[in-house]
């Protein structure tokens, strides 16, 4: 199958060869076509897969060339400004012999200066759900939107976008097409999907919750005090070029980063306390090879998309079971290989279970030599646990055991009365 047999227009088919995109992916040959029929769709799909050319060729296909008599003809939301960003260039990039004026609407940016450059017209709009809002608010006519994309939905639901999403909707025109595009599948997801679209095809080009199969993954056991030092001796050892390395929290995210930095690294930081502008810095330095490592809490989880980007490492296992697969789909995207190692320590090791049941597999566990966990370290709370779990146990044989007597009533002793007369009697 070939972009060409998909539908796809010469000034599309000329952008994409220049990008060097030899055969469409699955999600792209089964959605490109029902875009391009004007069908609502939702779409579930691993990252990595290609999600934004799926959408973003048949838009432009759809609208072809700019109208100055018409305001903004497609609305495409994303969860982060990072996403967006990624989302615009990618747009320009497949419209680069098209007539099509596109635009971003994200914070950390003028709000006054964005609203002048709509005035002078636009076709497709990417924004954030907040920012998009704001416009509206401030005049923003939605009057003329003929497609609508929800792009990482389950990320924008999460994140706490749900009532923005709702306000925007009933102000589309009741005649436009809707995409829903998202990398899992939750009740929430389900949910807006029955409020947002109108008779959808569906599209599940892999089990839902599943990561994808050029992702080689493992997990290596280890103390968690030596998590930092096996983190650098991996990169170290094994010569790794640039790498993704992800932390539950912030603090984390900041004090692995300057252990590493002892170890000689050169390491980059983004966590939700970075301002957007210092994020952003951070992420191009980090796609131009200043950094070899990039530390990150799940804000970056999505909205990544390095070229060739070969590691991603879990230091910390998330605290979302379904942040893992958004994690690791930074690497083995459209098609290549990646590796997904996560290091995990006593507590992790069950909670690596949730995981494996999530995407349906087993993760490889493996013990790097010199850096095995020591066996007479034991879970804080095993012990407090035990305890409560025997305490519970004793009591419950306690009262079992143990005869209360009986209280005194009235009936009671009318009952005794009447056994005592009726023993008289017969005798």
């Amino acid at each position: 199958m070939s972009f060409e047999k998909l539908g796809v227009f010469k000034p599309l088919l000329d952008a994409i060869e220049d990008l060097a995109y030899t055969r469409p992916t699955t999600i792209q040959q089964r959605a490109i076509p029902l875009v391009l029929q004007k069908k609502d769709i939702f779409a579930t799909a691993q990252t990595g897969t290609g999600k934004t050319a799926a959408f973003a060729l048949p838009i432009l296909q759809r609208l072809r060339k700019h109208q100055e008599s018409k305001g903004i003809r497609a609305i495409i939301l994303s969860p982060t400004r990072e996403l967006s960003i990624q989302i615009y260039e990618d747009i320009n990039a497949y419209a680069k012999y098209m007539d099509i004026k596109t635009d971003i609407l994200v914070g950390g940016k003028d709000l006054e200066k964005q609203r002048k450059r709509l005035k002078h017209g636009t076709e497709i709009v990417i924004a954030t759900p907040g920012r998009l809002l704001e416009h509206i608010e401030n005049g923003l006519n939605l009057s003329d939107v003929e497609i609508f994309v929800l792009d990482e939905a389950d990320r924008m639901l999460d994140m706490g976008f749900t009532k923005d999403i709702r306000k925007i909707h009933p102000l589309l025109p009741k005649r436009h097409q809707t995409l829903l595009f998202s990398a899992t599948f939750s009740d929430k997801v389900r949910k807006l999907s029955k409020l947002i679209l109108t008779k959808p095809a569906f599209i599940e080009t892999a089990k839902k919750n599943t990561t994808v199969d050029t992702i080689n993954q493992i997990a290596y056991q280890v103390d968690t005090a030596r998590k930092a030092e096996l983190l650098a001796y991996l990169i170290g050892s094994r010569n790794f070029p640039q790498v993704l390395v992800f932390t539950r929290t912030k603090a984390s995210a900041d004090e692995l980063a300057e252990e590493l930095k002892k170890d000689g690294l050169k390491v980059g930081v983004i966590h939700g306390d970075k301002t957007k502008a210092k994020r952003l810095k951070t992420l191009t330095q980090f796609k131009e090879g200043k950094f070899r490592v990039l530390v990150a809490t799940d804000i970056a989880s999505r909205g990544l998309d390095i070229e060739e980007l070969p590691y991603v490492i879990n230091y910390e296992l998330p605290s979302i079971s379904e942040d893992y697969v958004h994690r690791v789909g930074r690497t083995g995207r459209a098609g290549r290989e990646g590796e997904a190692i996560s290091l995990i320590d006593i507590y992790e090791k069950y909670d690596i279970k949730e995981i494996e049941k999530l995407i349906g597999q087993k993760i490889p566990k493996d013990v790097v030599e010199g850096f095995e966990p020591d066996p007479n370290i034991r879970r804080k709370d095993v012990d407090e646990v035990k305890l409560k779990a025997e305490h519970k146990r004793e009591a419950k044989k306690f009262v079992k055991h143990k005869k209360e007597p009986k209280r005194v009533t009235a009936k009671l002793l009318k009952s005794a009365k009447k056994k005592r007369k009726t023993t008289k009697r017969d005798g």
